[in-house]
């Protein structure tokens, strides 16, 4: 189960996350067509946190025991039990808010551009690694597996230099030789 862990010593609160996040839920996915003013509205799962000279990021963190899922009345939020990803199904959302009310993190958000549904962070699952990872660019956010998982032998972060191709996390074909 692979969740975004944030590392406050080396944010720089520049908030790009998210800028980039914002980007990823745009229509248009460009940086240049998401800021125009007539742009559609668009909605980003980051929440930069400051205190003092204390920065992070914060999203979803695809809890190991989703309340926000529990919580759910109509099975809208649902995790997937193979990739641990926690997800809103928009159809059946309702908009009674009870994830953001079990959330023990405050990271689901209201999303009412089109009728009422709750909007979170998904990893970016279409794009295949979280935009705000791949921009970051003091890598303080970074990728890894749950250390509450107990088959994670350790945490793997996928940031820095090692950004590319090869951190597709979400993608049809898996080749064990890399």
């Amino acid at each position: 189960m692979w969740r975004i862990r944030a590392i406050p010593e080396v944010c720089i609160g520049c908030g790009l996350c998210r800028v980039w996040c914002k980007v990823e839920h745009s229509d248009s996915k460009n940086i240049h067509k998401a800021f125009k003013p007539n742009a559609p509205e668009t909605i980003s799962c980051v929440e930069l946190e400051e205190s003092g000279c204390e920065s992070f990021a914060m999203q979803c963190r695809q809890c190991d025991e989703p309340l926000c899922a529990y919580g759910c009345i109509t099975g809208a939020m649902t995790k997937d039990p193979d990739t641990g990803l926690v997800t809103v199904d928009k159809k059946k959302c309702v908009g009674c808010w009870t994830c953001i009310l079990m959330c023990p993190n405050g990271v689901i958000k209201r999303d009412e551009r089109n009728g009422r549904s709750a909007i979170k962070c998904d990893l970016c699952k279409d794009r295949g690694f979280p935009s705000c990872v791949e921009h970051c660019p003091n890598d303080a956010l970074v990728i890894e597996e749950s250390p509450m998982n107990p088959l994670a032998a350790h945490s793997a972060p996928l940031s820095g230099s090692s950004r590319g191709d090869e951190n597709i996390l979400f993608s049809e074909e898996v080749d064990d030789d890399e």
